[in-house]
């Protein structure tokens, strides 16, 4: 949802956190892509923001740095929180879903995504 481009975008506190008025936006989906170093064109395409928009929120993130990057943590550190436990209520199902066979007649299609798979945790284990 955009804002008419006579409307002065603005940022407000909702029940979920500090959000772009008239959007369901957050200031902390703007994060994502600023700690990125997204431009804001790029910023403004993926969140379906208009530039009045875009501009708000960076000014405001720019403004009030310290509270928006204290929030924001926050929020990371509660939505890696879920996400562990999750993965820990999932585990066996996760494990009981990944040993099946792959379907019939998709046996390629399977294997390149294994492989896709085996290349993606090997990029990814020496940085942990």
């Amino acid at each position: 949802m955009t804002s008419a481009s006579n409307e002065k975008a603005t940022i407000a506190r909702t029940e979920r956190g500090l959000t772009i008025a008239g959007t369901r936006i957050t200031l902390y989906d703007v994060m994502d892509y600023v700690t990125e170093q997204y431009p804001p064109k790029f910023i403004r395409a993926m969140l379906n923001l208009t530039l009045e928009q875009v501009n708000a929120a960076l000014s405001y993130i720019q403004t009030h740095r310290q509270e928006v990057e204290a929030e924001y943590q926050l929020i990371l550190k509660e939505a890696e929180e879920l996400r562990q436990y999750y993965e820990e209520q999932n585990r066996e199902l996760v494990d009981k879903i990944a040993k099946m066979p792959p379907p019939p007649g998709r046996e390629a299609a399977w294997e390149k995504l294994q492989a896709q798979k085996a290349r993606l945790r090997a990029k990814l284990e020496p940085q942990t």
